[in-house]
């Protein structure tokens, strides 16, 4: 057990007690069972030391949940597999409006459109009945990078000139509009104010509390196959370039593991743990 205390360095740079608490709720969210966050409990603690990193604590704690349970290790990777999405931003542009198929709207990635006084691109498109999301994505590969209130001033700007184009328009007639900005950080507390106050969407890695980007993927299953411990990464970059991002898409439609000429246990691997994955 850890009974000792000690500090832990977080990707901010900032030093802080390390709660075992903290530890265990994630390990519970990647769906492992009792046992099995003991087990990791217990076998980490030997290799805990003052002043190591949070990323040092991820990285033992996944190896010690892998050889226990390799869809749990899966889940528990699921803050990481969203930066392997990139380098570039576009894969998570993708993958948001992936997201958002799945929730039955209709989606356009990466489209430039008419505004009143000029042109602009909009990173997602997710239209519903006639409620109509312009979306702008926001991907770091740092997870200390955060973003600020000047994104959020000038996204609304921009989205505002598009309303005010599509408000015009009769194809559009009574259709409301909201601007909405994704993260896979964070957004500093002066964006979320302003987004608070001028009725702007902020979906963040942890914000809203209750439905976060985690907690969204959580909830769903929105899983990026990114997260699958059972390929490799050049693997993982062939599903991304023929539209695979969600282990989902794998899940409904086996055929589509095809496209990596998986064979014997390689191929039972992949299979074992996306149902693995989606057991009840």
């Amino acid at each position: 057990m850890i009974d000792k205390k000690f500090n832990i360095q977080k990707s901010s740079g900032d030093s802080v007690a390390f709660d075992k608490n903290k530890l265990e709720n994630s390990l519970k969210r990647s769906g492992a069972d009792e046992d099995t966050i003991q087990i990791v409990i217990n076998k980490i603690s030997s290799y805990l030391y003052d002043g190591i990193s949070t990323d040092e604590v991820y990285k033992i704690a996944f190896k010690l949940l892998l050889k226990e349970r390799i869809s749990s290790a899966a889940r528990y990777s699921l803050k990481k597999a969203i930066i392997d999405l990139g380098p570039s931003g576009f894969p998570f542009e993708k993958f948001i409006g992936e997201l958002l198929k799945q929730q039955d709207y209709q989606t356009k990635v990466g489209q430039i459109v008419d505004g009143y006084c000029i042109q602009h691109e909009v990173d997602v498109i997710a239209t519903k009945k006639n409620i109509q999301y312009l979306i702008e994505c926001k991907f770091h590969n740092d997870n200390s990078k955060q973003v600020n209130v000047q994104v959020p001033l000038y996204i609304h700007s921009r989205v505002n000139d598009i309303i005010r184009k599509r408000s015009a328009m009769k194809e559009y007639e009574g259709y409301d509009f909201r601007a909405c900005i994704v993260t896979n950080t964070r957004f500093t507390l002066d964006a979320i104010n302003y987004g608070v106050c001028s009725d702007l969407l902020l979906l963040s890695w942890n914000y809203p509390n209750g439905n976060s980007l985690r907690e969204l993927i959580e909830k769903y299953k929105f899983y990026p196959i990114t997260m699958l411990a059972s390929i490799n990464k050049t693997q993982k970059s062939i599903l991304i370039q023929n539209n695979v991002l969600l282990c989902k898409q794998l899940y409904d439609d086996k055929n589509l593991i095809d496209i990596l000429n998986l064979k014997g246990h390689k191929l039972l691997n992949i299979k074992n743990e996306i149902n693995d994955l989606f057991a009840k």
